[in-house]
């Protein structure tokens, strides 16, 4: 298993599903690991704690630039450094967790029938929050001359996977990902975007066509500590690929495959 102690990670997002799931995987290494999210506290992180390292509540809106500013001279007050920045907040399926407040709504409906509001749902807490929370993180992986950051996608990104919108918004992350690499290359820090599988929170029984969500924080891990991390940086990356690579297994012991191709 990945070692990460004395490394310093931040989850953006990182209080439930995908984000929750990733801090743990980070933690279980030995990480210190900050989690942002707007009602976040350290006592809804004490599961996440329980995997090992540090779990640290850090409350931020990630539609609140000032906000996310305030975060990242928190960490760099009370840590020095950050090695590991993950942009999991997303705010575009907002609306399917709150189906009673949004009546009528179908994800698959065709971009003509959408509302307007759901670009800026996936684009604000989804696209703008990943450039923000990275253009705050860069002067400081700069600083020490070494980070990752990962931009989770999907694979929407390449094809439809039912809703134009959500296609735009993982295509912009994958585009980000790409230019940034190349503008942070020079000073030896890497940029990729991960595409997890299909993710649920726990398994009752073993099945590779799962990832669970600590999966990808042991992937995250993993990718971490390559010795040749640089070569990656800038591309597209899946899990399950990465796991094969690295050896990595998911929580019942099977290593998941590929849920899709690029």
């Amino acid at each position: 298993m990945a070692n990460l102690e004395g490394k310093v990670a931040l989850v953006t997002g990182g209080t439930r599903s995908v984000g929750k799931g990733i801090a743990t995987g980070l933690c279980e290494a030995g990480a210190t690991v900050y989690a942002t999210g707007r009602s976040v506290t350290d006592r809804k992180l004490a599961e996440v704690a329980k995997a090992g390292g540090e779990a640290i509540a850090l409350p931020c809106d990630h539609a609140d630039d000032a906000a996310v500013e305030a975060a990242f001279q928190q960490i760099e007050a009370e840590q020095g450094r950050l090695d590991i920045l993950v942009n999991n907040a997303w705010g575009g399926y907002a609306r399917l967790r709150n189906r009673s407040a949004n009546k009528g709504f179908k994800w698959k409906a065709p971009f003509w029938q959408q509302p307007y509001a759901l670009w800026d749902e996936m684009n604000i807490v989804g696209v703008r929050s990943n450039y923000v929370a990275t253009a705050c993180a860069a002067p400081l992986m700069i600083g020490q001359g070494n980070g990752l950051i990962v931009n989770i996608s999907f694979y929407a990104a390449r094809r439809y996977y039912g809703n134009m919108l959500y296609g735009a918004a993982k295509a912009s992350v994958d585009a980000m990902s790409r230019d940034m690499a190349h503008e942070l290359k020079p000073h030896g820090v890497s940029v990729v975007s991960l595409y997890p599988g299909h993710v649920i929170d726990r398994k009752p029984k073993p099945n590779p066509k799962r990832e669970t969500a600590q999966f990808i924080g042991r992937v995250i891990a993993a990718l971490a500590l390559d010795p040749d991390l640089q070569t990656l940086s800038g591309a597209v990356l899946e899990t399950a690929r990465l796991a094969q690579t690295y050896g990595v297994l998911d929580t019942d012991g099977t290593q998941p495959i590929p849920y899709d191709t690029l």
